[in-house]
């Protein structure tokens, strides 16, 4: 699946259940599903139908999968977990699956904004992830994939130029990240995701990072070293 036929998939059920939910923008989901799932080829979203990184928690009583991951409890310090995580049974129970999570009450000054931005910084201030820049991302695949369209109606992706790419070839910094980064911050996130399993090991990890492997690895490395997982 291309980007942007990921993009288009994702956004059909968002504006499906989104109005349902009162939740008035969908730009921030859209940028949510793109960042928390590398738009959809982690595991936990490729074979699980979890775009959104969604945990169990206490009220959860439906199908889970246990994985690693990472929080960043402590600013620039990733620490390694383990965790138990939603699944569904299809990009459409993954989408209302989110709804559903946000339909608790920690989250209910979500409904009715209108503005991206607050979305996203709302979010982040309600607990939903630990990553001191995780508005910051959110906010630059939004405007880096013009996703602000899908808020004003709009359900096709004819303004964004897609390379088309076969499953399996390398893929592109932004397309493993989903965020249009350059330097050093691209190699970090790419690093930490990496640290926390999204792509696997030995010649899994090799394919999968392509071109990029020898330069995200020696970051993995450097990680370690320093002390910034624990």
């Amino acid at each position: 699946m291309t980007n942007s036929e990921f993009i288009e998939q994702i956004a059909t059920y968002v504006k499906k259940y989104a109005g349902d939910y009162g939740i008035m923008v969908h730009s921030p989901i859209i940028a949510q599903a793109i960042l928390e799932s590398g738009w959809g080829r982690s595991t936990l979203a490729s074979e699980y139908h979890n775009y959104f990184g969604l945990k169990c928690g206490g009220a959860w009583n439906g199908k889970s999968v246990n994985m690693a991951t990472q929080e960043e409890y402590e600013v620039g310090v990733m620490t390694d977990i383990r965790d138990n995580f939603r699944v569904f049974d299809s990009m459409e129970d993954g989408v209302k699956g989110y709804f559903d999570f946000i339909n608790y009450s920690r989250y209910s000054n979500l409904k009715g904004v209108t503005d991206p931005e607050e979305y996203c910084r709302l979010i982040k201030e309600d607990g939903y992830a630990t990553s001191s820049t995780y508005v910051d991302s959110l906010v630059r695949v939004i405007y880096d994939n013009n996703l602000t369209r899908f808020d004003n109606g709009e359900t096709n992706n004819e303004e964004i130029e897609e390379t088309e790419k076969e499953d399996g070839d390398d893929m592109t910094r932004e397309e493993l990240t989903g965020e249009a980064l350059t330097g050093e911050a691209i190699i970090d996130i790419l690093a930490s995701r990496v640290i926390r399993g999204d792509y696997g090991n030995g010649n899994v990890r090799k394919q999968k990072l392509g071109e990029e492997y020898s330069e995200i690895q020696s970051a993995v490395n450097e990680m370690y070293r320093k002390g910034l997982v624990k």
